[in-house]
Protein backbone atom coordinates (compact mmCIF):
# COMPACT_ATOMS: atom_id res chain seq x y z
CA UNK A 1 0.00 0.00 0.00
CA UNK A 2 1.30 3.54 -1.25
CA UNK A 3 0.12 7.07 0.97
CA UNK A 4 1.00 9.59 -0.82
CA UNK A 5 1.26 13.47 0.56
CA UNK A 6 2.12 15.49 -2.28
CA UNK A 7 1.92 19.19 -2.70
CA UNK A 8 1.09 21.77 0.15
CA UNK A 9 0.76 19.38 3.05
CA UNK A 10 0.41 15.78 4.46
CA UNK A 11 -1.52 17.10 6.98
CA UNK A 12 -1.72 19.85 8.83
CA UNK A 13 -4.36 20.88 11.27
CA UNK A 14 -7.31 20.10 9.94
CA UNK A 15 -8.76 18.26 12.60
CA UNK A 16 -7.96 21.32 14.54
CA UNK A 17 -11.35 22.91 13.15
CA UNK A 18 -13.54 19.99 14.05
CA UNK A 19 -12.41 20.37 17.78
CA UNK A 20 -13.51 23.79 17.83
CA UNK A 21 -16.89 23.67 15.90
CA UNK A 22 -18.09 21.12 18.35
CA UNK A 23 -16.93 22.66 21.42
CA UNK A 24 -20.58 23.77 22.46
CA UNK A 25 -21.86 20.24 22.08
CA UNK A 26 -20.76 17.28 24.43
CA UNK A 27 -18.24 15.12 23.10
CA UNK A 28 -19.05 15.39 19.65
CA UNK A 29 -15.87 14.61 18.25
CA UNK A 30 -15.26 11.30 20.13
CA UNK A 31 -15.92 8.69 17.36
CA UNK A 32 -13.35 10.71 15.36
CA UNK A 33 -11.04 10.57 17.99
CA UNK A 34 -11.55 7.07 19.03
CA UNK A 35 -11.52 6.21 15.19
CA UNK A 36 -8.40 7.56 14.59
CA UNK A 37 -6.50 6.06 17.76
CA UNK A 38 -7.89 3.16 17.14
CA UNK A 39 -6.70 3.25 13.14
CA UNK A 40 -3.02 4.33 14.52
CA UNK A 41 -3.05 0.95 16.22
CA UNK A 42 -3.26 -1.19 12.96
CA UNK A 43 -1.41 1.25 11.08
CA UNK A 44 1.77 0.23 13.54
CA UNK A 45 1.29 -2.71 13.45
CA UNK A 46 -0.18 -3.88 9.99
CA UNK A 47 1.38 -6.93 8.44
CA UNK A 48 1.56 -5.82 4.71
CA UNK A 49 4.54 -3.62 2.99
CA UNK A 50 3.12 -0.01 3.19
CA UNK A 51 5.24 2.95 1.86
CA UNK A 52 4.70 6.53 2.89
CA UNK A 53 6.07 9.11 -0.14
CA UNK A 54 5.84 12.54 2.01
CA UNK A 55 6.32 15.55 0.18
CA UNK A 56 5.29 18.74 1.85
CA UNK A 57 4.21 19.45 5.44
CA UNK A 58 3.81 16.58 7.54
CA UNK A 59 2.01 17.34 11.18
CA UNK A 60 0.57 15.56 13.98
CA UNK A 61 -1.84 13.12 12.97
CA UNK A 62 -0.57 13.05 9.35
CA UNK A 63 2.81 12.50 10.19
CA UNK A 64 1.35 9.49 12.24
CA UNK A 65 0.65 7.93 9.00
CA UNK A 66 4.13 8.60 7.41
CA UNK A 67 6.62 7.27 10.27
CA UNK A 68 5.14 3.74 11.62
CA UNK A 69 5.51 2.83 8.16
CA UNK A 70 7.89 0.24 7.01
CA UNK A 71 9.26 2.34 4.47
CA UNK A 72 8.37 6.43 4.78
CA UNK A 73 10.22 8.24 2.09
CA UNK A 74 10.72 12.19 1.96
CA UNK A 75 12.29 15.12 0.17
CA UNK A 76 13.79 18.23 0.52
CA UNK A 77 10.42 19.83 0.76
CA UNK A 78 9.21 17.75 4.02
CA UNK A 79 8.88 19.44 7.39
CA UNK A 80 7.79 17.26 10.08
CA UNK A 81 6.29 18.29 13.69
CA UNK A 82 4.58 17.78 16.58
CA UNK A 83 3.38 21.53 17.38
CA UNK A 84 0.11 20.44 19.85
CA UNK A 85 1.23 21.28 23.23
CA UNK A 86 1.68 25.09 21.94
CA UNK A 87 -2.14 25.16 21.62
CA UNK A 88 -3.70 23.85 24.97
CA UNK A 89 -3.34 20.33 23.50
CA UNK A 90 -0.57 17.24 23.81
CA UNK A 91 1.60 15.23 21.41
CA UNK A 92 -1.03 11.94 20.54
CA UNK A 93 -1.69 10.22 17.63
CA UNK A 94 0.81 7.42 18.93
CA UNK A 95 3.44 10.35 19.07
CA UNK A 96 3.77 9.84 22.62
CA UNK A 97 4.47 6.31 22.05
CA UNK A 98 6.86 7.21 19.22
CA UNK A 99 9.13 9.98 20.20
CA UNK A 100 9.40 7.82 23.88
CA UNK A 101 11.26 5.17 22.05
CA UNK A 102 13.78 7.23 19.76
CA UNK A 103 15.81 5.88 19.01
CA UNK A 104 15.88 2.02 19.65
CA UNK A 105 12.48 1.09 19.12
CA UNK A 106 12.36 2.01 15.32
CA UNK A 107 15.33 0.34 14.28
CA UNK A 108 16.23 3.27 11.23
CA UNK A 109 19.31 4.80 12.70
CA UNK A 110 22.27 5.84 10.39
CA UNK A 111 25.58 6.45 10.77
CA UNK A 112 25.62 9.64 11.87
CA UNK A 113 23.46 8.59 14.84
CA UNK A 114 25.44 5.88 15.89
CA UNK A 115 28.57 7.54 16.10
CA UNK A 116 26.75 10.43 17.96
CA UNK A 117 25.39 8.49 20.77
CA UNK A 118 21.52 8.50 20.14
CA UNK A 119 19.43 11.40 20.28
CA UNK A 120 17.95 10.29 23.81
CA UNK A 121 16.24 13.90 24.44
CA UNK A 122 15.35 14.64 21.30
CA UNK A 123 11.51 13.09 22.18
CA UNK A 124 11.24 15.81 24.90
CA UNK A 125 12.39 18.85 23.04
CA UNK A 126 10.30 17.62 19.62
CA UNK A 127 7.18 17.14 21.71
CA UNK A 128 7.35 20.56 24.03
CA UNK A 129 8.71 22.68 21.34
CA UNK A 130 7.04 21.72 18.43
CA UNK A 131 9.92 22.10 16.55
CA UNK A 132 10.45 21.02 13.03
CA UNK A 133 12.63 19.15 11.45
CA UNK A 134 13.68 18.77 7.44
CA UNK A 135 13.80 15.85 5.48
CA UNK A 136 17.28 15.05 6.11
CA UNK A 137 16.94 15.14 9.86
CA UNK A 138 14.18 12.94 9.67
CA UNK A 139 16.13 10.32 7.93
CA UNK A 140 18.79 10.92 10.82
CA UNK A 141 16.68 11.01 13.78
CA UNK A 142 14.77 7.50 12.45
CA UNK A 143 11.51 8.87 11.87
CA UNK A 144 11.64 8.18 8.25
CA UNK A 145 13.42 5.75 6.10
CA UNK A 146 14.84 7.45 3.16
CA UNK A 147 15.17 10.83 1.08
CA UNK A 148 14.29 10.88 -2.56
CA UNK A 149 14.52 14.44 -4.14
CA UNK A 150 10.91 15.50 -5.16
CA UNK A 151 11.88 15.36 -8.87
CA UNK A 152 12.35 11.75 -8.65
CA UNK A 153 9.17 11.22 -6.97
CA UNK A 154 6.87 10.73 -9.44
CA UNK A 155 8.97 7.89 -10.99
CA UNK A 156 9.43 6.24 -8.19
CA UNK A 157 5.79 6.19 -7.27
CA UNK A 158 5.54 4.69 -10.92
CA UNK A 159 8.29 2.00 -10.04
CA UNK A 160 6.29 1.12 -7.25
CA UNK A 161 2.92 0.78 -8.41
CA UNK A 162 4.15 -1.28 -11.19
CA UNK A 163 6.17 -3.48 -9.08
CA UNK A 164 2.74 -5.33 -8.23
CA UNK A 165 4.46 -6.82 -5.51
CA UNK A 166 3.92 -6.09 -1.55
CA UNK A 167 7.57 -7.68 -0.72
CA UNK A 168 9.35 -6.28 1.44
CA UNK A 169 12.97 -6.56 -0.24
CA UNK A 170 11.33 -5.79 -3.34
CA UNK A 171 9.79 -2.52 -2.34
CA UNK A 172 13.23 -1.81 -0.63
CA UNK A 173 15.06 -2.58 -3.70
CA UNK A 174 13.27 0.13 -5.77
CA UNK A 175 13.29 2.70 -3.19
CA UNK A 176 16.78 2.56 -3.10
CA UNK A 177 17.70 3.21 -6.71
CA UNK A 178 16.76 7.03 -5.76
CA UNK A 179 17.16 7.43 -2.39
CA UNK A 180 20.26 9.29 -1.53
CA UNK A 181 22.62 9.13 1.71
CA UNK A 182 22.02 12.26 3.23
CA UNK A 183 23.86 13.88 6.37
CA UNK A 184 21.87 16.74 8.06
CA UNK A 185 23.08 20.38 7.13
CA UNK A 186 25.90 22.15 9.88
CA UNK A 187 23.20 24.13 11.72
CA UNK A 188 20.42 21.47 12.10
CA UNK A 189 19.21 21.03 15.75
CA UNK A 190 20.91 17.52 15.77
CA UNK A 191 24.16 18.62 16.20
CA UNK A 192 23.03 20.60 19.49
CA UNK A 193 22.33 17.35 20.98
CA UNK A 194 24.93 17.60 23.86
CA UNK A 195 22.99 20.65 25.36
CA UNK A 196 19.35 19.20 24.39
CA UNK A 197 20.11 16.50 26.51
CA UNK A 198 21.07 18.50 29.27
CA UNK A 199 18.61 20.62 29.42
CA UNK A 200 15.81 18.56 28.30
CA UNK A 201 16.38 15.75 30.88
CA UNK A 202 14.84 17.67 33.45
CA UNK A 203 11.62 16.56 35.15
CA UNK A 204 9.39 19.50 34.94
CA UNK A 205 8.72 22.19 32.10
CA UNK A 206 10.32 24.72 34.64
CA UNK A 207 13.31 23.14 35.23
CA UNK A 208 14.08 22.92 31.33
CA UNK A 209 13.62 26.47 31.07
CA UNK A 210 15.25 27.27 33.69
CA UNK A 211 18.65 25.15 32.43
CA UNK A 212 17.97 26.51 28.84
CA UNK A 213 18.21 30.42 30.23
CA UNK A 214 21.39 29.21 31.92
CA UNK A 215 22.63 28.01 28.30
CA UNK A 216 21.82 30.89 26.32
CA UNK A 217 24.26 33.49 26.94
CA UNK A 218 27.32 30.90 26.27
CA UNK A 219 28.85 31.24 22.91
CA UNK A 220 27.00 29.53 19.96
CA UNK A 221 23.47 28.90 21.73
CA UNK A 222 21.80 31.78 20.13
CA UNK A 223 19.48 29.11 19.06
CA UNK A 224 17.99 28.70 22.13
CA UNK A 225 16.48 32.33 22.30
CA UNK A 226 13.95 30.72 19.71
CA UNK A 227 13.59 27.82 21.69
CA UNK A 228 13.37 29.70 24.60
CA UNK A 229 10.31 32.39 22.95
CA UNK A 230 8.35 29.19 21.88
CA UNK A 231 8.10 27.56 25.33
CA UNK A 232 6.88 30.82 26.59
CA UNK A 233 4.31 31.81 24.49
CA UNK A 234 2.67 27.99 24.64
CA UNK A 235 0.15 26.96 27.11
CA UNK A 236 1.43 26.10 29.84
CA UNK A 237 -1.07 23.34 30.92
CA UNK A 238 -0.47 21.70 27.08
CA UNK A 239 3.20 21.81 27.96
CA UNK A 240 3.05 20.21 31.11
CA UNK A 241 0.35 17.38 30.10
CA UNK A 242 2.34 16.89 27.07
CA UNK A 243 5.84 16.54 29.42
CA UNK A 244 4.37 14.15 31.36
CA UNK A 245 2.68 11.88 28.66
CA UNK A 246 6.27 11.76 27.18
CA UNK A 247 8.03 10.70 30.13
CA UNK A 248 5.39 7.79 30.65
CA UNK A 249 5.53 6.74 27.12
CA UNK A 250 9.07 5.45 27.95
CA UNK A 251 7.88 3.01 29.90
CA UNK A 252 5.09 2.55 28.12
CA UNK A 253 3.90 -0.55 25.46
CA UNK A 254 1.88 1.54 21.93
CA UNK A 255 -0.94 0.14 23.45
CA UNK A 256 -0.82 1.85 26.68
CA UNK A 257 0.22 5.37 24.68
CA UNK A 258 -2.83 4.95 22.89
CA UNK A 259 -5.63 4.34 25.27
CA UNK A 260 -3.60 6.89 27.84
CA UNK A 261 -3.72 9.46 24.55
CA UNK A 262 -7.64 8.82 23.61
CA UNK A 263 -8.03 10.11 27.84
CA UNK A 264 -5.66 12.73 27.51
CA UNK A 265 -8.07 13.97 24.65
CA UNK A 266 -11.29 13.12 25.34
CA UNK A 267 -10.82 14.96 28.99
CA UNK A 268 -9.09 18.19 27.16
CA UNK A 269 -12.28 18.36 24.75
CA UNK A 270 -14.20 18.52 28.23
CA UNK A 271 -12.34 21.01 29.30
CA UNK A 272 -11.74 19.06 32.40
CA UNK A 273 -9.07 21.28 33.43
CA UNK A 274 -9.04 23.96 31.10
CA UNK A 275 -10.25 25.88 27.61
CA UNK A 276 -6.67 26.05 26.74
CA UNK A 277 -7.04 24.02 23.59
CA UNK A 278 -10.20 25.90 22.52
CA UNK A 279 -8.36 29.18 22.90
CA UNK A 280 -4.97 27.92 21.19
CA UNK A 281 -7.12 26.90 18.00
CA UNK A 282 -9.06 30.61 18.24
CA UNK A 283 -5.86 32.16 17.79
CA UNK A 284 -3.65 30.03 15.61
CA UNK A 285 -6.41 28.99 13.07
CA UNK A 286 -9.98 30.74 13.53
CA UNK A 287 -9.11 34.96 14.04
CA UNK A 288 -5.12 34.10 13.86
CA UNK A 289 -4.31 36.95 15.86
CA UNK A 290 -1.27 34.89 17.24
CA UNK A 291 -2.50 36.19 20.89
CA UNK A 292 -3.92 33.38 23.62
CA UNK A 293 -4.77 34.33 26.77
CA UNK A 294 -4.37 31.01 28.78
CA UNK A 295 -5.90 29.91 31.74
CA UNK A 296 -4.03 29.23 33.81
CA UNK A 297 -1.61 32.03 32.55
CA UNK A 298 1.76 30.94 33.90
CA UNK A 299 3.02 27.29 34.32
CA UNK A 300 3.04 27.68 38.20
CA UNK A 301 -0.37 27.82 38.04
CA UNK A 302 -0.70 24.44 36.73
CA UNK A 303 -0.21 22.06 39.74
CA UNK A 304 0.44 18.45 39.32
CA UNK A 305 -2.97 17.80 41.09
CA UNK A 306 -4.96 19.52 38.15
CA UNK A 307 -2.66 17.16 35.54
CA UNK A 308 -3.18 13.90 37.58
CA UNK A 309 -6.97 14.68 36.50
CA UNK A 310 -6.58 14.05 33.27
CA UNK A 311 -4.74 11.17 33.12
CA UNK A 312 -7.08 9.58 35.45
CA UNK A 313 -8.16 5.81 33.83
CA UNK A 314 -11.69 5.22 32.42
CA UNK A 315 -13.93 2.87 33.58
CA UNK A 316 -12.63 -0.33 31.36
CA UNK A 317 -15.72 -0.27 28.78
CA UNK A 318 -15.12 3.59 28.68
CA UNK A 319 -10.95 3.41 27.48
CA UNK A 320 -9.72 2.74 23.79
CA UNK A 321 -10.20 -1.22 23.21
CA UNK A 322 -6.99 -2.03 21.34
CA UNK A 323 -6.69 -5.67 20.46
CA UNK A 324 -5.01 -7.84 22.97
CA UNK A 325 -4.22 -10.59 20.57
CA UNK A 326 -3.39 -10.94 16.54
CA UNK A 327 -5.95 -13.63 16.23
CA UNK A 328 -8.37 -11.10 17.40
CA UNK A 329 -7.14 -8.31 15.15
CA UNK A 330 -10.12 -6.59 14.24
CA UNK A 331 -11.48 -6.52 17.91
CA UNK A 332 -12.30 -3.07 19.53
CA UNK A 333 -13.66 -0.85 16.34
CA UNK A 334 -16.09 2.07 17.64
CA UNK A 335 -18.86 0.45 16.59
CA UNK A 336 -18.65 -2.28 18.55
CA UNK A 337 -17.35 -0.18 22.13
CA UNK A 338 -20.11 0.97 24.52
CA UNK A 339 -19.82 4.46 22.64
CA UNK A 340 -22.58 4.26 19.84
CA UNK A 341 -25.04 3.20 22.73
CA UNK A 342 -24.41 5.69 25.34
CA UNK A 343 -24.63 8.15 22.40
CA UNK A 344 -28.27 6.90 21.49
CA UNK A 345 -29.39 7.01 25.03
CA UNK A 346 -28.41 10.76 25.14
CA UNK A 347 -30.12 11.66 22.50
CA UNK A 348 -33.21 10.10 23.25
CA UNK A 349 -33.38 11.53 27.30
Amino acid sequence: MIERGVGRAFSAGGDLKMFYDGRKTDDSCLEVVYRMYWLCYHNHTYKKTQVALAHGIAMGGGASLMVPLKFSVVTEKTVFSVPEASIGFHTDCSFSYILSHLPGHLGKLVIYLQRSGGISRMREYLAITGARLNGKELVAAGLATHFVPFEKLPELEKRLIGLNSGDEHQVKSVIEEFSLDVQPDEESILHKKSTIDKCFSKDSVEEIIKSLEAEASKEGHGWIGAVLKSLKRSSPTGLKITLRSIQEGRKQTLAECLKKEFRLTINTLRMTISADVYEGIRALTIDKDNAPKWDPPTLDKVSSEKVDVVFQPFKEDLELQIPEKEDFRWDGKYENSVYPTLKAVEQHK
